[in-house]
C-alpha cells in the first residue's frame, strides 16, 4: 500500500504597493524564518510553494484593482488544487475586509495591516517579541528600508491611510538604532527611512520633531553610508535636519517631499495646512541651507473642482522650482475620505491629460538638469548588473523610482554594493551614464 507523501509547507509572501508594505513584508518574512518555517518573497510560478500570503494595497483605484486581481488569481489556484491556502493581509484587507470576505470566500483568512501576530498563528508561528528590528530583507543586500514611523495624523482630504494605518506612531531611536546595526552587520550601506510623514517624527514619544537626533543616532552606526529621506511634509517641517544634512556627509542631500498640488484653493480644499506662498518660502530655504540638494515630490492632479486656471497655476510653478524629480497622479475619489463628499467631476480624459501635461515640463527639466551633470564625477553605489550594464545611483536617486547610472560592464568590471566614484559622459531625460574613474 501507498502512503501519502508529505509536502513540506513553503510560504510564498507577494507584496504589492508602497515601501512600507515591503518592509510589513520583511518583518512577517523574518519571523516565519525564526520559527522554522520555509519562506521566499514572490517566489517564481515553477516553485512557489503551497501557502500563499498577500500584501496587499489599498491605496488609490489602480493599486486596489492590482490587488484584487492578485486576490482572485490566487483564489483560483487554491479552487484548481494548484495551492493549499491563501491568506490576505495589508492595506485592502485592512480597509474592505468585509466585501473581500463576501466576494472573495475561497481565501482562508484576511488579516489588518496591525494584526501580525495573528497572521503568524494561522502560518503556524509564533510572535516573538525579542526579534525587534529583525526582517528577512527583499531588497538588494546594498539598501534596505527603515519605518521609522507608522500611521499619520494629517487630515488630508483626498488621502484615505489614517483609516488603514491608524495615528502616527513613532518608533523608538533605541530601536531603530539597533535595527540599523543590524543591517549593516549583513552589508546594508545605505538606509532609506520611512514613514507616512518624517516630519512628524519623535512628537508622540519625545514631545518635540526629534528627526535629526534620530539622523545623528543613526549617521553614528558602523558600516552606514548613506541615509536617505522619504515622505516629509511640508508644514512643520523640523529645519535643523537641515543642518545637519550640510555637515554630515552620510545623510544623502535629498529629500522626498509630497506637495501635492499649488492654487491655494486647492491646497485648503485638500486640507495641507500650507498655501504657495508658504510652500515656495520653504522650497527656496532648502535650497539656500543645502546648495546642490535633490528635491523629489508628488502632484495630484484631477482633484474636485481643480479648473483650467488652478491647474496653469501648478503648471508655472512646476516651470518656475525646477524640481530635480517629479512624479504625477491622477486624483482618486476614495470612500471614507473627506475629498468624497465632494464631486469628482474632473473627466478621467482631463485628468489623465493633465497629468501628462505636468510630465512633458518634468521631463525637458530633468533632461536639462541631466545636461549639467555631463563631465562631472559623481560617487555612486552600484546596485546591480543588468543586460551588458552596472546599473548605479547617486546620492540623489533613490531606488525604483529615480534616475540610473548605466556603466558598461565590457570594459569594467564592478562589484554590486560597493561605492565607485563615475564620470557622467552622457545623459537622457531619466538615464546618466557614465565610467569608471
Amino acid at each position: 500500500m501507498r502512503t501519502k507523501t508529505l509536502k513540506k509547507n513553503k510560504i510564498n509572501v507577494i507584496t504589492l504597493g508602497c515601501s512600507k508594505n515591503v518592509y510589513d513584508s520583511e518583518v512577517l518574512m523574518g519571523q516565519l524564518k525564526a520559527s522554522g518555517k520555509d519562506v521566499e518573497h514572490e517566489a517564481p510560478a515553477e516553485n512557489e510553494g503551497n501557502i500563499i500570503v498577500i500584501n496587499t494595497c489599498g491605496f488609490i483605484d489602480n493599486a486596489k484593482e492590482e490587488s484584487v486581481n492578485m486576490i482572485l488569481e490566487y483564489a483560483d489556484k487554491k479552487e484548481r488544487g494548484i495551492v493549499d491556502k491563501v491568506f490576505v493581509t495589508g492595506c485592502l484587507s485592512e480597509r474592505y475586509r468585509p466585501d473581500l470576505e463576501k466576494e472573495i470566500p475561497n481565501v482562508d483568512q484576511y488579516f489588518g495591516t496591525t494584526e501580525l501576530p495573528l497572521l503568524l498563528k494561522a502560518l503556524g508561528a509564533d510572535y516573538r517579541h525579542e526579534l525587534l528590528g529583525e526582517r528577512l530583507t527583499t531588497t538588494p543586500k546594498n539598501y534596505a528600508y527603515l519605518k521609522i514611523a507608522e500611521g499619520c495624523d494629517r487630515p488630508c482630504s483626498f488621502c484615505a491611510i489614517p483609516i488603514m494605518r491608524g495615528k502616527h506612531v513613532s518608533q523608538s531611536i533605541e530601536k531603530l538604532v539597533k535595527e540599523a546595526t543590524n543591517l549593516a552587520k549583513d552589508g546594508v550601506k545605505e538606509l532609506i527611512l520611512i514613514a507616512q510623514d518624517l516630519t512628524y517624527y519623535g512628537l508622540d514619544l519625545y514631545k518635540k520633531r526629534n528627526l535629526a537626533e534620530l539622523l545623528e543616532a543613526l549617521a553614528a552606526v558602523e558600516g552606514i553610508e548613506w541615509i536617505r529621506l522619504h515622505y516629509a511634509f511640508p508644514s512643520g517641517f523640523p529645519m535643523d535636519v537641515l543642518e545637519l544634512m550640510k555637515r554630515e556627509p552620510k545623510i544623502c542631500n535629498y529629500l522626498d517631499i509630497p506637495l501635492q498640488h499649488i492654487s491655494d484653493k486647492i491646497l485648503k480644499s485638500m486640507r495641507r495646512g500650507t498655501t504657495q506662498e508658504k510652500t515656495t518660502k520653504l522650497l527656496r530655504e532648502f535650497r539656500e541651507a543645502v546648495p546642490g540638494m535633490t528635491i523629489r515630490t508628488t502632484l495630484i492632479v484631477g482633484y474636485p473642482g481643480e479648473t483650467e486656471e488652478d491647474f496653469q497655476i501648478l503648471k508655472d510653478w512646476v516651470q518656475e522650482m525646477r524640481f530635480e524629480r517629479l512624479g504625477c497622479f491622477t486624483y482618486s475619489h476614495e470612500e471614507n475620505t473627506h475629498a468624497y463628499l465632494l464631486e469628482d467631476d474632473v473627466p478621467a480624459d482631463v485628468k489623465q491629460q493633465r497629468a501628462n501635461e505636468i510630465m512633458e515640463i518634468q521631463s525637458q527639466i530633468s533632461w536639462d538638469l541631466n545636461q549639467e551633470k555631463v563631465g562631472q564625477v559623481f560617487k555612486c553605489i552600484i546596485d546591480r548588473k543588468e543586460g551588458q550594464y552596472f546599473v548605479g545611483r547617486t546620492e540623489f536617486d533613490s531606488p525604483d523610482v529615480d534616475n540610473e547610472v548605466l556603466i558598461d560592464a565590457s570594459n569594467t568590471y564592478l562589484k554590486t554594493g560597493e561605492f565607485v566614484n563615475i564620470r557622467i559622459v552622457d545623459a537622457t531625460e531619466f538615464d546618466l551614464y557614465g565610467e569608471a574613474v
